[in-house]
């Protein structure tokens, strides 16, 4: 079974940015083959790993119930499941050292309910031949309430250097709680730091109750990176903001 790193944290927080660095950290550690999970209906992951992605889970979805109904429509006679499990095989994006699942969004109006438990359902299923599972979750709390993020060995939640990220990460780790989801252990990483501001952040965390795992300072590389449309992933090891997350998870024991 894998050993699943999930992310969690308030929008504008770099969770996605440090999602890939964390795929870069297991690929470059040769620790097995990666599958990324971008859980975010607005999907970056992608982007951040420096991969093109033409089919998402969403967008299979609507066509399988929209357009396979009979069993002429469908291979060998195949079931809508047997057709829809091959489907998702099929769109994995494969690359050197991970591959990449996405759960995109519906093409028309609606719920995303549907979308979030057929990627949940995906991701349990295909984490049985990976031993690392990394997931991008949407920003805020609703993917915890979905369940989206369940049965997760790390949960690192994201902050940027202000009150409202820390209150967003307070209420994230007392929500895992509420819900009682499988999550073996979340700590909180606070990213994009300038300054000495780093102690007193640290200890504001700690009073509202939240295992601070780090800090990952502000680093003009990443944003000259996504200026240029350079994937994150592609950053050098010496690069602050990789040595600062590399570093934290070294010290995490990822095993």
């Amino acid at each position: 079974m894998a050993y699943v790193i999930a992310f969690a944290g308030k929008g504008g927080t770099g969770k996605t940015s440090l999602a890939g660095m964390t795929v870069k950290f297991l690929v470059s550690r040769r620790r097995g083959p990666v599958l990324a999970v971008d859980a975010d209906s607005n999907s970056c992951l992608n982007e951040a790993l420096g991969v093109p992605v033409s089919e998402t889970i969403g967008k299979l979805r609507e066509e399988s119930m929209g357009t396979i109904r009979s069993g002429a429509d469908r291979p060998g006679g195949m079931s809508m499941d047997q057709l829809f499990d091959y489907q998702v095989q099929q769109s994995l994006v494969e690359c050197k050292g991970f591959d990449l699942m996405v759960m995109g969004r519906p093409e028309g109006p609606g719920c995303y309910c549907a979308a979030n438990n057929t990627i949940r359902k995906y991701t349990d299923k295909l984490s049985e031949t990976y031993p690392y599972v990394v997931i991008d979750n949407e920003a805020g709390m609703e993917h915890l309430s979905r369940r989206t993020t369940h049965k997760v060995n790390l949960l690192l939640i994201v902050s940027d250097p202000t009150v409202k990220g820390l209150l967003t990460a307070k209420r994230i780790n007392e929500l895992v709680d509420e819900l009682q989801l499988e999550v073996d252990r979340r700590v909180l990483i606070i990213n994009r730091v300038v300054g000495p501001e780093a102690d007193e952040l640290m200890q504001l965390a700690r009073g509202y109750g939240v295992e601070v795992a780090g800090i990952v300072p502000q680093d003009d590389m990443v944003f000259r990176y996504d200026l240029q449309g350079k994937p994150v992933y592609e950053l050098p090891e010496e690069t602050p903001s990789v040595t600062a997350l590399f570093g934290i998870l070294q010290s995490l024991r990822v095993p």
